[in-house]
């Protein structure tokens, strides 16, 4: 059975864009709608597979992540991709470049975790044709570099009422082992109660509460969402490979980064220097992300992989779109 997505539906999915904990309470006041539709509507949304949030550990505050372009056989393309989808150290795979390769985000525990995966299951797996690793320097992650191309924008002044006062510290804050069970919970349900990210790991509410504050105060921990996006009117994603000068990456990654159809965006080694994930409408709608946006930044090169099918996303398997939207907004031009 499909499940129609409304104008309603997608700014609830904004609004968690936002802040993926606020009380329903909060989003019904600042949508104009009850909190008991607010409270319907996302749970309809989460059960049928369109959005989730997810806490997840800022990059700076863990082993460092590596994103891999596998080359291999077509025809063992789907195989392949599925074998690394089944990885726990996997988060991300998709099959790009016509069904010829994949391109998988991986964020290993260990420097052997690392090696066993690089080092020696890819390149000894007999479809693979090559490999090449970028280690992420610098990845651009949550608030205004998350993607935002929703067809019914919220207000800046709505945005303004649901952004979260984290008040950051300018004190580090190292995770310790005993917060592997907190991070794991919240990486699969960002909007646990603090009960229930009390009973995963045997602290008090109080102490469960402290610690999410301080963690995301630190800028350790932040709030993601997962949607998909093809079900709200944006089927097409690609991956842009880009090589840009020193001196401009920074200027380039932060702009790259703030743009809406840009969901992802890292600063990484290897013969490119900056990663771009974007999702837009159309094959029209990212012509012009290319030609104008990117075109219009001091870029030397670009190689763009289009996204055939996204195997595992933010940790999850992927199933296939559940539902459908009989009536998208027609495409319009930025």
């Amino acid at each position: 059975m499909s499940t129609v997505i409304d104008a309603i539906d997608r700014q609830i999915v904004h609004a968690m864009q936002v802040d993926g904990r606020a009380p329903f309470s909060r989003l019904a006041t600042v949508l104009g709608v009850s909190e008991q539709t607010v409270a319907r509507r996302w749970r309809r949304l989460r059960a049928d597979g369109v959005v989730r949030v997810l806490g997840l550990a800022s990059p700076d505050a863990t082993e460092p992540s590596w994103h891999i372009r596998v080359r291999v056989q077509p025809a063992a393309a789907a195989s392949v991709a599925d074998a690394l989808a089944r990885r726990p150290d996997v988060s991300w795979v998709s099959l790009t470049a016509g069904g010829s390769e994949i391109t998988c985000s991986t964020r290993p525990r260990s420097a052997r975790q690392r090696d066993a995966l690089l080092l020696d299951r890819l390149p000894r797996t007999v479809q693979v044709i090559d490999l090449t690793a970028f280690s992420v320097l610098h990845a651009y992650v949550g608030g205004a570099y998350e993607w935002t191309g929703f067809e019914d924008p919220l207000t800046e002044e709505q945005i303004a009422a649901l952004t979260p006062d984290v008040r950051a510290s300018t004190t580090p804050v190292a995770l310790e082992p005993e917060d592997e069970l907190l991070f794991g919970a919240l990486a699969t349900d960002g909007r646990l109660s603090y009960a229930e990210l009390a009973g995963v790991t045997g602290w008090s509410e109080s102490r469960v509460a402290r610690r999410v504050e301080a963690l995301r105060a630190a800028g350790a921990l932040y709030f993601d969402l997962e949607i998909a996006n093809e079900l709200l009117g944006h089927p097409v994603s690609a991956m842009l490979w880009l090589g840009v000068a020193p001196a401009d990456l920074a200027v380039v990654g932060e702009s790259l980064a703030r743009e809406p159809e840009t969901g992802f965006t890292a600063v990484v080694t290897g013969p490119v220097n900056l990663l771009v994930a974007v999702t837009c409408r159309d094959t029209a709608h990212l012509y012009r992300f290319l030609t104008g946006r990117v075109g219009a930044l001091p870029v030397r090169t670009m190689e763009t992989s289009t996204v055939l099918r996204r195997v595992k996303q933010a940790g999850s398997r992927m199933d296939g779109p559940r539902l459908t939207d009989p009536d998208p907004p027609p495409a319009r031009g930025r």
